[in-house]
């Protein structure tokens, strides 16, 4: 029996031998099957998006809104019915207002296999964009496009106008109003000269690596009548709002601004003897006047409490601001009054619009100045700057104020020539020949010693 199990066992043990023999040996057999390689698959494209929107499957149309053309002329091309519209247009109101819908703006629809609009996309301006979801259900709402914004620079010397010398040299002419802002109670602006110059450190704003206009400006420094005036921006970390000051840190923000519009032209001086050109004879003028298109915002040149808001028969409709015991200021021939008598106004708001009521030949807003109850020569004036600088941001805004003067210096721009000297000499003479009365009392008292 004890043999037999022997005999058992070493035939048990022979087998596995040998199953492990064979699996061994196959391990090395080159005549088997090579393993395939593992198949890479294909990788899935993006989707192409249009103001975040999938494009494949719809017929793109981009079109600019058109004279008298408003949303319904628009949609109904496209098959919506007017009922659709009409839920459209009140499912917008919280969005944006289809009334406002302009002509000129551009708008996008992306229309389905039958031609009909799915999404109708309507940009407002440059950055923002309204999206009109007409599928199944309507739904509206807003979004922005991505925007760079790039630190750039700008310099040059004028020879015709600022917004010539900007456009020349590449920059957005539009930096001119934020200069006349910037620079609003210290440089007259209605009486820039040829070879003024200036350098400018802004913000640019770039949209698909376009260009749609200039952003705040950073530092500046501008040169006028032979003296410099510098501007620095600044913003606390805490909260507080930005201001510019100029380079001891003292806010160039006066009381009063040289002007109640935001850019135009003197068309008539203060003074004490001029020929009116409604009343044909010679009489004092005693304000300011800024000739500017009709409806061009007029501005409370500083702080205070409105006394008068009203209309009379030489003065058209105006508008007179008590600023303290000591200043008052007052606005006519407005085509349209914005305040009402008693009513605050704060510096910089908008208190009425330019016009021609009253004597007057042509749009202009006659500026009058009062100090002491005693009308006088508003550009004449000259007022104390704003508080500086508080002292605990004092350590903060002079890190600015290097960093901006180090960009500053690396600016430049082409020195006034001889030529461009005579030029300016040429202009200054240009002026003071302009028939206005003041300038022929000038030349009047000339001639007198020739003669």
């Amino acid at each position: 029996m004890i043999l037999k199990k022997n005999v058992l066992a070493l035939v048990v043990l022979v087998v596995v031998a040998l199953g492990a023999s064979f699996i061994f040996l196959s391990s090395f057999d080159t005549t088997s099957e090579p393993v395939s390689p593992t198949t890479e698959t294909e990788p899935i494209s993006a989707p192409r998006l249009l103001f975040g929107l999938a494009m494949d499957g719809y017929d793109i149309e981009t079109k600019s809104v058109g004279r008298n053309e408003f949303l319904s002329d628009i949609l109904q091309r496209y098959q919506i019915d007017l009922q659709s519209i009409a839920i459209l247009a009140d499912k917008s109101k919280p969005v944006f207002d289809v009334r406002k819908i302009a002509i000129g703006h551009d708008y996008t629809v992306f229309k389905d296999t039958t031609g009909k609009a799915a999404y109708f996309v309507y940009q407002p301006n440059a950055i923002d964009y309204v999206v009109y979801d007409l599928r199944d259900s309507i739904a509206v709402y807003k979004e922005q496009k991505a925007v760079d914004t790039k630190i750039e620079t700008v310099a040059g010397v004028i020879q015709n106008s600022l917004y010539q010398t900007l456009e020349s040299n590449g920059a957005s002419p539009d930096l001119a109003v934020q200069l006349a802002e910037i620079y609003g109670w210290a440089v007259n602006f209605y009486r820039i000269n040829k070879g003024d110059w200036f350098k400018l450190v802004y913000e640019r704003k770039y949209i698909d690596g376009e260009p749609i206009g200039p952003g705040r400006i950073q530092s500046a420094v501008f040169g006028h009548n032979g003296k410099e005036y510098q501007a620095y921006y600044f913003e606390p970390n805490d909260g507080q709002p930005g201001a510019y000051y100029d380079e001891n840190g003292k806010s160039l923000r006066r009381t009063f601004l040289k002007a109640p519009l935001k850019y135009s032209r003197i068309s008539s001086r203060f003074t004490m003897r001029r020929f009116h050109p409604v009343q044909r004879r010679w009489k004092a003028h005693l304000g300011t006047d800024f000739a500017a298109p009709h409806g061009t915002p007029i501005v409370a040149t500083a702080a205070g409490v409105v006394t008068e808001s009203t209309f009379s028969g030489g003065n058209g409709n105006y508008v007179k601001i008590k600023h303290d015991n000591v200043y008052a200021t007052q606005y006519l021939h407005m085509s349209k009054r914005a305040v009402k008598k008693g009513q605050r106004v704060a510096q910089g708001q908008v208190i009425g619009y330019v016009g021609s009521t009253g004597l007057a030949t042509g749009p202009h807003v006659c500026y009058r100045f009062w100090k002491n109850g005693r009308q006088v020569d508003a550009l004449a004036q000259v007022f104390p700057p704003s508080e500086p600088i508080n002292e605990r941001y004092r350590v903060a805004f002079n890190n600015v104020l290097n960093m901006q003067q180090n960009t500053l210096a690396s600016v430049g721009f082409e020195k006034q020539s001889n030529l461009e000297a005579y030029s300016t000499l040429a202009f200054t003479i240009e002026r003071l020949f302009e028939p206005t009365e003041d300038n022929s009392r000038i030349l009047d008292g000339f001639s007198a010693q020739i003669l």
